[in-house]
């Protein structure tokens, strides 16, 4: 069967609500006056520049993507003038990963996609991290990719190239770093459109867009093997 990966963050998991609440908390117990939503955007735009300074080379060392969040909210509190221990407030965060909701439409389509591709994930996270997601249960566990397995990040074209060596066919992304970088990699891309996210208009544009991951069994079915 055709492997067929879902970006985590973006296409499967509605990270923004999920993050924004863990952070709406740790402001509370902190005793701060800033939304979680807030908290939530700046840090994660950090998260994804720490992401995309990282080398891609073999020699480099490899930074996990927890260390990034930690670098990621430990910027976002000096920027702030958030008096506060980053390291401690990541594990708080990271350890919301099991309340993260997946999108109302994933439960229902994956076994369906299943039936007649093999489904996996493509994402920046670490192993232990991914495992830790509602999403987890959906794939099986030699198809998720992640960059602690490939030794890349997105949107680097190597992620991509390294993906498409490791057998994926279609990539299924909904952010616009991940829609660009899968497309300039040449992968096959069926975008999902989610709730704030766009497509980068200075980019390539994807040939196939759905709104609901309902309708991905008709255009896989569509597309040429």
């Amino acid at each position: 069967m055709a492997l067929v990966t879902f970006d985590l963050f973006s296409a499967l998991i509605d990270s923004r609500t999920g993050g924004s609440g863990a952070f709406a908390r740790i402001a509370a117990g902190h005793g701060w006056d800033v939304a979680g939503t807030d908290l939530y955007d700046d840090w994660d735009a950090r998260n994804k520049a720490s992401q995309k300074d990282v080398p891609h080379d073999d020699d480099a060392p490899w930074v996990p993507f927890a260390e990034h969040c930690r670098r990621a909210l430990a910027a976002t509190y000096a920027a702030r003038g958030l008096a506060a221990d980053a390291a401690a407030d990541v594990e708080v965060l990271l350890g919301s990963l099991p309340e993260w909701p997946l999108w109302r439409d994933v439960e229902a389509a994956l076994p369906a996609v299943g039936r007649t591709h093999r489904i996996g994930v493509l994402s920046n996270v670490d192993d232990d991290l991914f495992r830790r997601t509602r999403a987890a249960a959906l794939v099986e566990d030699d198809a998720v990719l992640t960059s602690e397995r490939l030794r890349a990040y997105k949107p680097h074209p190597e992620l991509y190239l390294r993906a498409r060596d490791a057998g994926v066919d279609v990539h299924v992304p909904a952010s616009a770093r991940d829609t660009r970088g899968a497309l300039e990699a040449g992968l096959a891309v069926v975008r999902v459109r989610r709730s704030g996210h766009r497509i980068d208009p200075d980019g390539p544009q994807p040939p196939h867009e759905i709104g609901d991951l309902g309708e991905l069994p008709a255009v896989l079915g569509s597309l040429a093997p």
